[in-house]
């Protein structure tokens, strides 16, 4: 052992024994933050923004997440255990499932990517041209195999017909968003139900269903059954919409014991998950009076946007979710964001090459409002 050890050693013992004879007398909080300024810390829009850029619920969480995330806190020292098998079997029994049937990750995400750095694993992901690809991009990044996209679709459906003669030897898994993102389109359940039946004896089938609930139908859109019959069929689900939830950080995937034996080799586990964002989901899970209101509210917003787009000679996609994509025409859609912008209101730019669409969320009736009253101001500008 060299010299340095040695005394390094020393101090620390001596230190140890002075602190132990003051009876560890440690600096408090408040000395510990002397001279240093409060800083106000923001946990969402800044005032007198209208944040419709992202697909959030402003309504929540409802008034009792927000009780039981006050009395989780308190065991914020604790990792969650029994109360992720609570909600585990919560879900379960709703669907008439075993818990083994049932993930939870952080968000839909942390389940999503492990799905899909195990499909890249062992082939391509095949998708539409145009869906929520961020968590396939993730688990694509370090796979020679990537995600093979479909062609573009006239009106930005997805076309099942040419996905199940895309499926080839290497395709691993085939994604399908229903309710997709950014288009908000909803697969017929008749449709999607006769597709993965087919499709899933030549490859798994991941159906991401984050915006299911905001459906007109949502037991009758979901592909859960097929799950619970035995098929090679993957369901992700989350609380971060409907719920809302998006910043507590709760999803969830329902899948064969086997297929989540093989995504959980990709993850940690209940590591991933937090005392508050359990407690909350728990609590909201079967709150359908705060659902409904939600719902009632969301759609609202969704027709005030509707109108606002006819009325300034515009088009958007037909919606069940809690966004809608507007066609601008000739605009750029990027320059009709950072246009927004200027005006307090923040939507999204332009995905991949689609370069006139612009996708705008639901917030609270004030913040659409806002957005209502600045579209011809800002279609006026760019004219």
């Amino acid at each position: 052992m060299g010299k340095s050890m040695q005394f390094s050693r020393r101090n620390f013992l001596a230190g140890t024994a002075l602190a132990t004879g003051a009876g560890l007398a440690l600096p408090t909080l408040a000395g510990s933050t002397a001279g240093m300024q409060a800083k106000a810390v923001e946990y969402g829009p800044a005032p007198g923004v209208a944040k419709l850029n992202a697909n959030e619920n402003p309504y929540g969480p409802s008034p009792l997440a927000i009780e039981a995330m006050t009395e989780a806190v308190k065991k914020g020292a604790y990792y969650v255990n029994s109360s992720a098998m609570t909600l585990r079997e919560m879900i379960a029994e709703r669907h008439g499932l075993s818990p083994e049937y049932i993930a939870l990750s952080s968000g839909s995400s942390g389940v999503l990517t492990n799905l899909a750095m195990a499909a890249a694993s062992e082939g391509n992901i095949l998708g539409p041209d145009l869906f929520w690809d961020t968590t396939s991009k993730m688990g694509t990044r370090n796979s020679p195999n990537g995600i093979k996209r479909l062609a573009k679709t006239v009106d930005l459906s997805i076309d099942l017909d040419a996905m199940y003669a895309a499926i080839e030897d290497d395709t691993a898994m085939v994604q399908i968003c229903n309710p997709n993102n950014p288009t908000g389109s909803v697969v017929s359940a008749t449709q999607l139900k006769a597709f993965c039946l087919k499709a899933s004896q030549k490859s798994m089938v991941l159906v991401d269903e984050a915006y299911n609930e905001l459906t007109d139908d949502p037991e009758a859109n979901s592909m859960v059954p097929l799950v619970k019959a035995g098929h090679n069929v993957v369901v992700a689900r989350t609380f971060s919409k409907i719920y809302g939830l998006a910043g507590m950080r709760v999803g969830y995937m329902i899948a064969k014991p086997e297929t989540l034996e093989i995504v959980g080799r990709y993850g940690m586990g209940s590591y991933g998950l937090n005392q508050a964002g359990i407690a909350a989901a728990i609590a909201s899970y079967n709150d359908m009076t705060f659902l409904k209101y939600s719902k009632v509210k969301i759609i609202e917003a969704r027709e005030m946007i509707a109108a606002a787009v006819k009325a300034n000679g515009l088009t958007a996609l037909p919606t069940q979710t809690s966004f809608m994509f507007v066609d601008l025409g000739k605009l750029n859609a990027e320059k009709f964001r950072a246009a927004m912008a200027e005006q307090n209101v923040l939507i999204r730019g332009i995905y991949q090459d689609y370069t006139n669409w612009s996708r705008v969320s639901t917030g609270t009736l004030p913040d659409v409002q806002m957005y209502v009253d600045a579209m011809p101001k800002v279609l006026d500008q760019l004219a």
